[in-house]
């Protein structure tokens, strides 16, 4: 057994992979990455977004999801625009194409669902609330400042 099969941290990284390969086989053929189906996935949903609510809907930052969001424009997805009240907020829209392909797309979480081998909606809902748990405590972890603790921390089998 490989040293990386006892960490959590390669476990996680390892199932992200695997599950944005199996996006990405589902989206090539209309031409999306998985994190420009995400941010259409935030638009169909709740509509109308400014770059600052996607960016932390989607956990990115603004050096990130601007280039994204200018491609998706370029591709004619996503009309971006700014707000009249505050010229600073761009806000993002899907245009009719980037909206039509909701419903060419609506296959796309199911089969990755039955991918995955979780056996209930009940299991899913437990492992999203872990995995929520896991990301709000580590982005609370103080972070050594020296080499002894760094060592004490690697210790472990993050």
């Amino acid at each position: 057994m490989a040293v990386t099969d006892e960490m959590v941290c390669f476990s996680l990284y390892a199932a992200s992979r695997a599950t944005t390969q199996a996006y990405r086989e589902l989206l090539e053929p209309h031409g999306l990455t998985y994190a420009q189906y995400l941010v259409l996935v935030v638009l169909w949903t709740e509509g109308e977004r400014s770059v600052r609510e996607l960016g932390e809907a989607l956990q990115l930052d603004s050096g990130t999801l601007s280039p994204m969001l200018r491609r998706m424009e370029a591709a004619g997805l996503v009309e971006r625009r700014r707000a009249q009240r505050d010229e600073r907020v761009v806000t993002v829209t899907a245009t009719a194409r980037g909206a039509a392909l909701q419903e060419e797309l609506a296959h796309v979480p199911a089969c990755v669902f039955a991918g995955t081998g979780i056996g209930s909606a009940q299991e899913a809902r437990t492992l999203i609330d872990t995995l929520h748990e896991l990301t709000r405590t580590l982005r609370t972890v103080p972070r050594p400042r020296d080499a002894g603790s760094a060592a004490a921390l690697a210790a472990g089998t993050a």
